[in-house]
């Protein structure tokens, strides 16, 4: 009975341990949050009015969620269907900056979706996902996706697709999936916003 307390207090204690160090930021307090997340510790601090243990809270939070996301690696195939999509979005943008932005947003939840993040749930959770894994770049996935709405600038529309591009890129960036690996269509879920 004692050895199984004493088993169970030391599970806790590492388990507590483990907490502070990858999801507080260890003895650094939120400069690891800070560092992890760059600008969008940034805005989440912005957010909360300047209230850093809200935000590093928050933060923490999403760690604890995405952390262990899988990424899913993409067929060679996806991605040159995702890279000739993105090029035909580009030149939309031209005619249409409304309607390319609009795609652009969908693209990226599409290309989100297959390589692993949450598919379902709203915007904003999709974006937090991003956020633990992505953080440098989830910012332009925010203005593209607020630029949808009516309002914006065509100035405003433009800086916000090229910075979506960051995002683009580095979810592209990972090698193809193995030979055979059941990668889903894109065609399936276009338009999830």
């Amino acid at each position: 009975m004692t050895t199984a307390i004493i088993v169970i207090a030391a599970v806790l204690v590492a388990a507590a341990a483990v907490y502070f160090f990858l999801v507080r930021g260890g003895a650094d307090g939120g400069r690891g949050l800070r560092s992890r997340f760059g600008p969008e510790y940034d805005r989440v601090v912005a957010r909360h009015n300047g209230d850093t243990k809200a935000a590093e809270h928050e933060l923490g939070e999403r760690v604890r969620r995405h952390g262990d996301l899988g990424k899913r690696p993409l067929t060679e195939a996806a991605r040159a269907e995702y890279t000739a999509r993105w090029a035909r979005t580009q030149e939309q943008f031209v005619e249409s900056p409304q309607q390319a932005v609009a795609e652009a947003d969908a693209l990226l939840a599409d290309l989100a979706r297959d390589r692993g993040f949450p598919a379902g749930e709203s915007f904003e959770e999709r974006a937090d996902a991003l956020s633990v894994h992505h953080a440098r770049h989830v910012e332009g996935y925010r203005r593209v996706h607020s630029a949808r709405g009516t309002g914006t600038g065509t100035e405003e529309m433009r800086e916000a697709f090229v910075e979506a591009r960051g995002l683009f890129d580095a979810l592209l960036a990972d090698g193809p999936a193995p030979r055979g690996h059941d990668n889903r269509q894109l065609t399936k879920g276009r338009g999830t916003s």
